[in-house]
């Protein structure tokens, strides 16, 4: 099994890196294989709205969005990490994970996912709920600790002075490898997501 966490930072080793790593290690003393990935300092496009990838499920730009939606598909699990900016998440991971749920949310589908944030300060909370926006409008198991999962700190020395922080990302990495295990046992033993009916789209316009 393997999980991917995402650091949304455009800065590849900085707090948002030392909160995953936390987590990485965690899953790894599990049994659980763990990758960071970063998603760059380069410009990440918005979504264009053009929808070329509902016809050949990729997206029109060619950048890390379609490189990470073809990880995905032998992925058992992701944890999505962004800094605190303007208490939101970053632009960067922000229009990365707009586009990879547009065009490749069924890679993802099922899948248990957490979000994780770090700031100097505030803005956790809204950072935090929106991240996991994405996880529950597609199909994914969300996977929570003891506190919600936020560290403090301006660098990565100051997040690991975070202690409990520290301890909500461990018992993170300890709750994703434990759902993890029991979904693997369940599909070992008949136990499937039902399939989806037809889906339902409605407006408010007459």
């Amino acid at each position: 099994m393997k999980v991917y966490l995402v650091n949304g930072s455009a800065k590849p080793q900085g707090t948002t890196f030392t909160a995953l790593t936390n987590v990485k290690e965690s899953l790894e003393e599990n049994g659980i294989e763990a990758e960071i990935y970063w998603i760059g300092n380069k410009a990440i496009s918005g979504c264009l709205g053009c929808n070329v990838c509902r016809k050949s499920g990729k997206c029109i730009l060619n950048d890390s969005v379609n490189e990470f939606a073809q990880l995905a598909k032998d992925a058992d699990g992701f944890v999505f990490g962004s800094p605190v900016h303007y208490a939101a998440a970053t632009g960067f991971i922000t229009a990365f994970m707009d586009r990879l749920f547009y065009s490749a949310g069924k890679n993802l589908a099922y899948k248990p996912a957490s979000a994780v944030t770090v700031a100097r300060r505030g803005g956790q909370s809204s950072t935090f709920d929106q991240l996991n926006k994405y996880f529950t409008i597609n199909q994914m198991p969300v996977v929570s600790s003891t506190y919600w999962n936020q560290v403090y700190g301006l660098s990565g020395e100051q997040t690991q002075q975070d202690i409990e922080g520290t301890q909500v990302m461990q018992v993170l990495g300890n709750n994703m490898a434990w759902l993890l295990k029991c979904i693997e046992a369940g599909k070992n033993n008949g136990i499937v997501p039902r399939e989806l009916p037809v889906l339902v789209h409605t407006n408010f316009v007459r």
